[in-house]
């Protein structure tokens, strides 16, 4: 979660819609879907906890809780 702390500005700009997959703080994966990026993650780090994020696009309204 610190690396999307640290990094919002700079993912919101490159990965408007797009979903990323997280292993140790660290980008491991980008795709259109939670899905897709789960097993390119998971291929490559079978063993790890994988962290999915959505990253959304200026039209979407996130409501954060």
């Amino acid at each position: 979660m610190d690396f999307l702390v640290k990094h919002s500005q700079e993912l919101s700009k490159k990965y408007p819609g797009k979903y990323l997959a997280m292993v140790d703080d660290r980008l491991v994966s980008i795709g259109n879907s939670n899905l897709e990026v789960f097993k390119k993650a998971k291929e490559k780090y079978p063993k790890k906890l994988i962290s999915i994020s959505y990253i959304p696009r200026k039209d979407e309204l996130v409501t954060l809780l």
